[in-house]
């Protein structure tokens, strides 16, 4: 992982948001996947007194397969990388030349002009401790930032749980078929929902007398009964507010046709309609390219880059650009070497992105080197 030092720990929080990560830190007990990057400096800020940016909001996009960082973000000029992957490998004429070293694919345009802005930082090489090629416990690690131990909430919600320990209603979101181990916590309970005009209680027509005389009662004294009524009517008031924000949402962004481009659209209907959320969580699968990388890349990464400008350019318009800040991350690498199927197998580390109008631009950390040696560290053999 990047190891990111801030020596100035006195700085104001306005600080770190500037100089790196602070709107991705996790809160008390920081486990050791970020101890020793910003993030903890940021924690230990964030910590400190009252909040001073109560109108911050997190995004959080999970790049599901393992993306392949160095397709992404392009390591031009350096021999190796031409050396491995002969096929794969793009020309300096085949991206988008971000400074003397680096690159991004040439389908993240979108990206490119958001480098342009100055809205993106990216912090090169990060992943945990002796990695796991598995999706799914490198994904459980990520989730929990517990690498190689056992826990049952996610960072997301171990932030939210520090950070707002009163548990208002819709702080955490998160777009998805089924809720992520990231915002599980202890007190708040997500909001969850993929298709907003189906985010409506489920049961039997015959419960629905039922279930309106649950929400509805006063307190009753009974401590489960209130419990009970408390979280049916948050859940049935968070159904009708999300349905009706992003139905009247009206934006002339071009966000394009992927799962990311109508997630992060609701995401901005949800802003614009002043919804409390200050965590949002989405997904975007598709990253596991084993075979024909060069084919199946080109859509996923035009999807994200146009996404992502939309996003911003809609943010805005709104009067939300100073508000919000997406960070991207995926459960690991690729290998350097391009495998024969014109694809990319299980790796490590990869380079994680930060975009926001308060983040300090550019590259942070040290890109892995791809010698031989650097290599031993950072990629596996092909695991199918």
């Amino acid at each position: 992982m990047a190891n990111i030092h801030c020596p100035k720990c006195n700085l104001p929080r306005r600080e770190f948001l500037r100089s790196g990560l602070y709107g991705v830190s996790i809160g008390t007990g920081l486990p050791l996947l970020f101890s020793h990057t910003s993030l903890s400096i940021a924690a230990q800020a964030f910590q400190r007194g009252r909040e001073e940016r109560p109108e911050r909001i997190l995004v959080v996009v999970e790049l599901a397969g393992g993306n392949d960082g160095m397709d992404a973000v392009i390591p031009w000029r350096d021999d190796n990388y031409r050396k491995l992957r002969p096929t794969l490998g793009a020309s300096e004429r085949a991206l988008h030349r971000a400074n003397e070293d680096y690159g991004f694919h040439s389908s993240l345009g979108g990206l490119k002009k958001l480098w342009d802005d100055g809205l993106v930082a990216i912090v090169h090489g990060c992943g945990y401790p002796n990695p796991d090629r598995s999706h799914f416990t490198s994904m459980e690690y990520w989730h929990t930032a517990t690498p190689h131990q056992p826990e049952t909430l996610g960072w997301v919600g171990r932030f939210a749980d520090a950070r707002w320990p009163d548990a208002k209603a819709n702080t955490i979101v998160n777009i998805t078929q089924k809720q992520s181990l990231a915002v599980q916590a202890r007190r708040h309970s997500p909001v969850v929902f993929n298709n907003p005009d189906e985010f409506v209680r489920a049961g039997d027509a015959l419960q629905a007398d039922t279930y309106k005389k649950l929400i509805n009662n006063p307190k009753s004294g009974n401590e489960t009964l209130d419990f009970l009524t408390a979280i049916s009517k948050t859940a049935s008031d968070s159904s009708r507010m999300v349905r009706e924000a992003v139905r009247g949402y009206q934006t002339p962004m071009p966000y394009g046709s992927t799962s990311l481009a109508a997630d992060l659209r609701k995401v901005a209907a949800l802003i614009h309609a002043g919804f409390p959320t200050r965590v949002y969580y989405v997904s975007y699968p598709g990253f596991d390219t084993h075979a024909s990388q060069v084919a199946g890349r080109f859509y996923l990464l035009t999807g994200l880059g146009e996404g992502l400008r939309a996003f911003f350019d809609d943010l805005k318009r709104i009067g939300r650009a100073n508000d919000v800040a997406v960070m991207m991350f995926s459960e690991f690498g690729r290998r350097v070497e391009e495998n024969a199927s014109a694809g990319t197998d299980h790796g490590t580390a990869g380079p994680m992105l930060v975009v926001s109008a308060k983040v300090k631009p550019g590259f942070h950390g040290q890109h892995p080197s791809l010698t031989s040696a650097g290599l031993a560290g950072i990629a596996f053999p092909a695991d199918g």
